[in-house]
Formats: C-alpha cells, structure tokens, sequence
C-alpha cells in the first residue's frame, strides 16, 4: 500500500513538474545541437596497416615461436612510432606547422590481440592532411626501422586513401543531442524533485488532507470584489418637492 501512494505521489510530482522537464530537455538539445554543427570543427581519421614479421620463409612466417616474438615487437615499434625520431621526419616531409609532441597527440598505433599486423590511425580537421600523415609515418617508420632495430621486417600492407566525400569521425550531432536529450531529463527530473522537497508551502485542501490525514469540512474564500462606494449623489428623497399652485417661500 505504501509502495503504491510512494509511486502516485512520485508521479504528480513529475506531471506537476512537467513543463520544467520538457523546457530543460529542449534547452539542453538545442544548445547541443548548435554546439555540435556550428562551433565544434569537423575531425576527419585515416588508417593504415604494417605488418611486421622476421620470417624469411614460409616455414618460419608460421612458427608459433616466431608470431610471439613478432607480437612483442609490435609493441615496441607503437612506441617508436610516436618518437620524435619518426615524428620530427614526417613533419619536415610534409612541412607541417606543428611539434612532435602534438602530432603525436593526433597518431594512434593499435593492434588486435596475437596479430602481427598493426594500425596507424590518424586524426585531422582536414581529410586530406589526414591521410598525408597516416602514409608518411608509415613509409618513414619501414624506412627507419632497420637503422633504429638493425631489422627490416616491416612491410605496408594498406595505404590510407582519401574518399570522395570523407565524413568527419566527430563531433557525432545525432549522437551528442541524443546524450544532451538523457541528460536533459535526468538533470529535469532532479531538479523537480528537488524543488518539491524545498516547498513546504500548503497550497491546496488536498495538500492539507494529505498531509494531516483528515478530510476538509470547510473553507473560508476569499472575498475579493467588494463593491465600494460610489460617488454619484442620489437624490434626497426626503426634500419636498414643491406642488402645483404653491408659491416658494410660503
């Protein structure tokens, strides 16, 4: 029985609150909305793949032995990806305005668990520079490889191309307002039921039933249009009024 009058009070409160909820939903997905087409800059990502491998023959490509240590390599080689060995060359080869250490904020180098073939990912606001990037870390990685580890084992399996109509990987629209519509509600919600444990005001009989266990057997009402007086004299209809054939003054 408690649980049942607990759930109808927590729904007249939502349906009290309900133009706070929806006007908060509405605000937080437009402000999303705009944020997302016409302030945040468009970020475009490329791949490419290397594979890396010590085997000179077939026999050895599939020795268990050989793929271990290849796998362990890769990890190595994430980081010397993103050194500035390999960094500081790619960006003199593209001429690119920026450092090592920010370019390689925008490179992520991954690989699936026990593969000996690894990603570059890179992320741009341009789609072109993009893919320039993913393909010259590439190249300059397998041309440095074997000065650095003193092995020539890497190999480019896939380029990075550039699409006719590349789509920036973020910012998602759809998917921000969906967010801000969730947390619109959410944020609406807590607040509504926030503003109804902060009222303590008594508003209607029913607040008083409910809150005193008691039926209202009555009401005073507000007496509001009072008429009020009015200037217009009436006439003294106790004055004589003078008759026929009467002369004043007698």
């Amino acid at each position: 029985m408690e649980e049942t009058i607990s759930l109808r009070e927590l729904f007249a409160v939502l349906r009290k609150r309900l133009w706070l909820i929806v006007l908060i939903t509405i605000i937080a997905a437009t402000v999303s909305g705009v944020i997302s087409f016409f302030v945040l800059t468009p970020v475009y990502e490329s791949k490419t793949q290397i594979l890396v491998n010590q085997a000179k023959n077939d026999q050895q490509l599939y020795n268990t032995q050989t793929v271990q240590t290849n796998v362990q390599l890769i990890n190595t080689y994430n980081d010397i990806i993103k050194s500035p060995a390999i960094l500081d060359k790619v960006i003199k080869e593209l001429k690119l305005d920026t450092s090592a250490q920010s370019l390689s904020g925008q490179i992520q180098v991954t690989n699936a668990q026990d593969s000996q073939v690894a990603q570059i990912v890179v992320q741009d606001t341009s789609a072109k520079r993009a893919t320039d990037i993913a393909n010259t870390t590439a190249s300059v990685f397998k041309k440095e490889v074997p000065k650095i580890m003193n092995v020539d084992n890497v190999s480019v399996l896939s380029k990075a191309t550039l699409g006719e109509s590349a789509s920036p990987v973020k910012p998602q629209p759809l998917l921000n307002i969906a967010i801000a519509v969730v947390v619109g509600l959410m944020v609406g919600i807590g607040l509504s039921f926030l503003l109804e444990y902060l009222d303590n005001t008594l508003k209607t009989e029913q607040d008083i039933e409910n809150i005193l266990d008691l039926p209202v057997i009555g009401i005073v009402t507000n007496i509001k249009d009072v008429p009020k007086p009015s200037n217009v004299s009436r006439p003294d209809v106790a004055a004589r009024v003078p008759q026929r054939g009467e002369t004043y003054g007698s």
